[in-house]
């Protein structure tokens, strides 16, 4: 006889289930999970920079090995034709994509501000190979679009793993983004800001300790694969006097202006594209013959521009040639994100905008001999620019203290940003990012998390199957099925069916006038129905305009059959219950 021991407590589903409790129940476990995506974020965006490395390698040979946009030497004819090639690759990938994949990937933003932190690791994979793309053969764009987007799937699908709550995945997707970004460009506090203003869109005591953890690992892994990162490492910058703050702020302002127009171009561009080439997927190509051509000229317009950033701040440059750089980087970062090539602003805004800080301080030189030190003009337009089109204020400031590990300088620096950001808002009202949202249709202005006012319908809300009467049944015969107390009000319907009013039972027992033969007289809100599809914020709009108490709910407006009924009382209810939610969610409480 064989004996049968069980021990419960040892079974890997039921072990598997109590490790997914305790990190849901626990700030430590999401702590931990924010540490795992720290590393992943690091990895991939370490072997994702290394592929477009060696892309550039291969295709323009070893000149390209530290940077496309430092390449000297290289042949005319693939500085003019590879970024074209990339292009007809890209339009090729785009093809199989829209027949297998048809579905746009959503970015973290999006997904953080609708889907409540539902991340697809496949899209994340689908921009990932767009972005290497793009950048390896040469398009004016960087990877930071590739490195979150991988980094939020991962995140995203980890918790999803531990079934996490929505406010605790959409912290993760954020520490996804926050690790990316530290890696990439040997910055954690930039990485951790950047997931903040940008991802979460919120900053929160419960959601710092997972962020700057992710970013802080992000940033260990990197470096023990790659080494420290050089790019963005400037060094020391003269602090700023009063005069230093005013220039800042002039140049915080011209940032702004600057930055709204190379939004705008790169709209004008993507109608002007579409205008004349209706073939979605040969737009890339002609896109990157254009980049090919700006190519000729100077091969700074090429790829994201690291090397080209980092000889400002070690070379000495003609004005001539730094102002042609600025409007040709410009113009190609227009035509390559217009065109349809994929990736992001990110690193071509901080090289635009250190471009601008060079030109003025060239400028200043030339007016009010000896000028201003380049360096804290360079590194001031570098984050003013970057705070204009990203829409990441404090990220950016954060980056000039991590570029010149200058403390004095971050004051003059807050000014630019501040300046930048506020001409931006009040005159285009966008970043970059919202404002492709906005070109799409979509009504968010941040990662701030609606997905839960978008679920929360009429449709889910309403009483269905209210009860109905006639606008021809005889008030005797209404007050006789309607006793007071039996009812509050009753959808009225047409001779036809259809939604003709509601009426109000109290009303109709307390009417004392002889010639009232039908309730017809005594409908309400005739004109005034709620739709299931609109939300609690639309649904409460029309109860405050109509000044109803209640309101019928109909499938359409030609149909008009009534299929529900909803009351403020309850509105209002619900919609407070699901608001406070997420207030404890990202206070971290419950």
């Amino acid at each position: 006889m064989r004996l049968h021991l069980s021990y419960p407590h040892l079974h890997p589903r039921r072990g598997i289930a109590a490790l997914r409790g305790w990190v849901r129940q626990t700030e430590l476990g999401v702590i931990l999970l924010a540490a795992i995506i720290g590393v992943i974020s690091g990895v991939l965006a370490v072997a994702i920079g290394g592929i477009a490395r060696v892309m550039h390698v291969l295709f323009y040979g070893p000149g390209a090995e530290h940077g496309l946009s430092s390449l000297q030497g290289a042949s005319p004819w693939a500085l003019l034709l590879l970024p074209a090639l990339g292009g007809l690759v890209l339009g090729g990938l785009n093809k199989l994509l829209a027949r297998y994949r048809p579905r746009a990937p959503v970015d973290p933003i999006e997904a953080n501000a609708l889907h409540g932190g539902r991340l697809s690791m496949n899209d994340g994979l689908v921009v990932v190979a767009q972005n290497l793309v793009s950048n390896g053969f040469g398009a004016s764009v960087g990877l930071e679009a590739g490195y979150t987007q991988i980094a939020g799937g991962a995140a995203s699908r980890l918790g999803r793993l531990f079934a996490l709550r929505r406010g605790d995945l959409r912290v993760l997707v954020g520490c996804g983004a926050a690790g990316a970004i530290a890696a990439a460009f040997d910055a954690p506090l930039t990485g951790t800001f950047y997931a903040f203003e940008l991802v979460i869109g919120i900053y929160s005591i419960a959601s710092l300790a997972p962020v700057v953890i992710s970013a802080v690992a992000a940033l260990a892994v990197s470096r023990a694969i790659r080494g420290d990162n050089l790019v963005l490492a400037v060094g020391n910058a003269d602090g700023a006097d009063l005069m230093g703050y005013s220039l800042a702020l002039v140049l915080g302002l011209l940032c702004g202006l600057a930055g709204i127009a190379l939004m705008r171009g790169v709209t004008l561009t993507e109608q002007g594209l579409r205008r004349f080439i209706p073939w979605t997927n040969f737009r890339p190509m002609v896109g990157g013959l254009a980049v090919g051509l700006l190519a000729l000229i100077t091969p700074g317009v090429l790829s994201a521009g690291h090397a080209s950033l980092h000889r400002l701040f070690v070379v000495e440059n003609t004005l001539g040639a730094v102002a042609l750089l600025l409007v040709l980087k410009a113009l190609a970062s227009a035509i390559s994100i217009g065109a349809g090539f994929r990736g992001g602003l990110f690193f071509a805004s901080l090289l635009l905008g250190a471009l601008m800080g060079q030109v003025f301080a060239a400028f200043l030189a030339y007016a009010m001999p000896p000028g201003v030190d380049p360096t804290f003009l360079i590194t001031v337009g570098t984050s003013a620019f970057g705070a204009a089109v990203i829409g990441a204020p404090l990220a950016m400031t954060f980056l000039a203290l991590e570029m010149t590990g200058s403390f004095s300088l971050t004051g003059a620096v807050l000014i630019a940003v501040i300046a930048s950001s506020v001409t931006v808002r009040r005159l285009f009202g966008y970043s970059f990012a919202t404002w492709r949202f906005h070109l799409r249709g979509e009504t968010i202005r941040s990662a701030r998390d609606i997905g839960w006012l978008r679920d929360l319908t009429v449709g889910r809300l309403m009483r269905r199957e209210p009860r109905t009467v006639k606008s021809d049944t005889r008030l005797s015969s209404f007050r006789r099925d309607f006793p007071l107390g039996a009812a509050t009000r009753v959808v009225v319907l047409d001779e036809a069916g259809r939604y003709a009013g509601l009426v109000s039972v109290p009303e109709a027992h307390a009417e004392t006038s002889d010639e009232l033969e039908t309730i017809a007289p005594l409908l309400h809100h005739e004109k005034t129905p709620l739709l299931p599809a609109m939300n609690a914020k639309e649904a409460m709009a029309i109860f405050d305009a109509s000044e109803a108490e209640a309101l019928a709910v109909i499938d359409g407006w030609e149909s008009r059959n009534v299929i529900g009924l909803l009351t403020q009382a309850h509105l209002l209810r619900r919609y407070g219950e699901e608001l406070e939610k997420r207030r404890t969610e990202e206070l971290g409480a419950g």
